[in-house]
């Protein structure tokens, strides 16, 4: 099941999504919120219709850098024996079809299209063999980032957690297991043109390992956000510039990149 967060006349619900023609798509909207059990209420607007949010409002989004060998390499740094991670605040999210702002105090920002883990569950010290059963689904990411200021600076958090350096979306696919998605084409386009292609499987630590890793240091709520790493091909983004994250069997986030006013 796809599940989309959306706002119609002043109003935000979550809904599934159903069709599979584009121009056809329409929203069953949820009676109540996704992470329990919910119904189906039957009354349903076009896609069309209605402006998609981000799917969900991490309370944190925990992002794993240079999980991809050749990413790494492309930067220059080492592939890493274990998984690390630094944040975004919930504050640098935005959802399909929001602008993405560019900062002040770079010249350099890069995209970075991510597959996106969504928790469905409070968990802490998750073992592997629990991970499929904290996982509400999975989404699209772009892991925006000022990679001049990433370099200069020793802590990423203006780096990579400025307002809007966290688009999500379009909606969360839920009908995908593990071991599914650990075997995914990715890809990203400006403006049409390919930068980014990869698959997630190859990963160098597994989306169980990354869950694993974290929930031994904090608890993970339901609607945080697990940002899994990008493959190669990261490169620089201008104003103007349409930047689209598709992944197979999820869909496609598309934003536009405007100058910050």
């Amino acid at each position: 099941m796809r599940i989309a967060r959306f706002s119609i006349d002043g109003n935000v619900a979550f809904g599934a999504v159903e069709g599979d023609r584009p121009d056809e798509l329409v929203l069953d909207i949820i009676k109540g919120i996704p992470f329990a059990d919910f119904e189906l209420s039957g009354t349903k607007v076009p896609l069309s219709k209605v402006r998609l949010l981000p799917p969900v409002l991490p309370n944190k989004v925990v992002a794993f850098g240079r999980n991809y060998a050749e990413h790494a390499r492309e930067l220059g740094n080492d592939v890493p024996d274990a998984p690390f991670a630094f944040f975004k605040p919930s504050t640098s999210v935005i959802g399909p079809g929001d602008e993405i702002q560019y900062p002040s105090f770079t010249e350099d920002l890069h995209h970075e299209a991510e597959l996106a883990v969504v928790i469905g569950r409070m968990c802490r010290e998750v073992p592997r063999e629990r991970v499929k059963d904290v996982i509400f689904g999975f989404t699209c990411a772009n892991d925006i980032t000022a990679r001049d200021v990433q370099k200069r600076e020793k802590q990423w958090a203006r780096a990579k957690g400025f307002d809007t350096s966290c688009p999500l979306g379009p909606w969360v696919e839920t009908g995908l297991d593990v071991e599914t998605a650990s075997d995914l084409t990715i890809q990203l386009t400006v403006n049409g043109e390919q930068r980014q292609l990869g698959r997630t499987s190859e990963m160098i630590h597994s989306i169980e390992d990354l869950i694993v890793n974290i929930s031994e240091a904090m608890t993970l709520l339901p609607g945080d956000v697990i940002l899994t790493g990008t493959p190669a091909g990261v490169g620089a983004l201008n104003v103007g510039d349409e930047v689209a994250v598709t992944i197979e069997g999820i869909g496609t986030l598309t934003n536009k990149v405007v100058k910050r006013g």
